[in-house]
């Protein structure tokens, strides 16, 4: 079961981990103390942890049942493309926040010639200063050429990216580009417009840690703004970074990371 187990997201994980037991810090002998362990691990009451328990069984004998069976596809259709992997670099300890994108695509339609994308620059409260173009600097490095841009929100830059030929249905591409912008919040996640099967993230703060950094999973996109998110909590390493993996990411949520920067309450 372990392998299973250690395959799932981090809030799943260390809740079967402890349901069954197969953690050391766990092994408790009643349920109850199994299941509070894993509240205080991952910052959730005892209530919420059952349910992650139950969500978590389920995924495990999903993936029992299916292994050695054909690969289903994507799990969740695209009518035009959908990334089959994003990875994606980001450095805050730079003098402006810094982000590289190696996205790998696949047409799911034919004559696929350009990619919407967009960026969320997140203003601070009501009073907050706009969010203009200009605030985004974006470099492709290869795969293609911007073709336009647009403020599509008061926060949000949309991208047009010509393809350097059009993509017949089920072929692949993959693009760099190089984003850089001041961060106005604390928090970086993936809201996809389109189905995305991986979504690997590094983020780098060095020197400057914060105090606190949670995982986002599924969230509303609003929910990223919350002073006190829910989520399992992060560990930088030895060289202030952190590393993030989500598998089948639902368009229109937001997977990713927000953290509590150090000497605030």
């Amino acid at each position: 079961m372990r392998p299973l187990v250690e395959s799932l997201p981090d809030d799943l994980k260390i809740a079967l981990l402890a349901a069954f037991a197969l953690d050391e810090r766990a092994r408790k002998p009643f349920y109850q103390e199994r299941v509070h362990w894993a509240a205080i691990t991952i910052d959730r009451d005892d209530r919420t942890v059952r349910r992650r328990i139950d969500e978590g069984i389920e995924q495990v004998a999903a993936m029992a049942v299916a292994a050695g069976a054909p690969d289903p596809g994507p799990r969740y259709p695209s009518r035009s493309w959908h990334t089959e992997e994003l990875r994606v670099s980001l450095a805050l300890d730079q003098p402006v926040a810094e982000a590289f994108e190696f996205r790998r695509v696949v047409a799911d339609a034919d004559e696929i010639a350009e990619l919407d994308l967009a960026l969320t620059l997140t203003a601070i409260g009501e009073s907050a200063e706009s969010v203009r173009d200009s605030d985004l600097e974006v470099d492709v490095f290869h795969g293609g050429v911007l073709a336009g841009r647009v403020m599509e929100s008061s926060d949000r830059v949309g991208l047009s990216l010509r393809l350097p030929e059009p993509l017949r249905r089920g072929e692949r591409h993959e693009i760099g580009l190089r984003f850089r912008a001041r961060m106005r919040e604390p928090h970086y996640v993936c809201v996809p417009r389109h189905p995305c099967d991986l979504f690997d993230l590094h983020v780098r703060f060095g020197e400057d840690v914060p105090q606190r950094i949670v995982r986002l999973e599924k969230a509303f996109q609003v929910d990223t703004r919350d002073r006190t998110p829910r989520g399992a909590v992060l560990e930088t390493d030895d060289a202030g970074e952190v590393h993030v993996r989500f598998r089948h990411l639902a368009p229109g949520f937001a997977y990713g990371i927000r953290w509590q920067p150090a000497g605030t309450g």
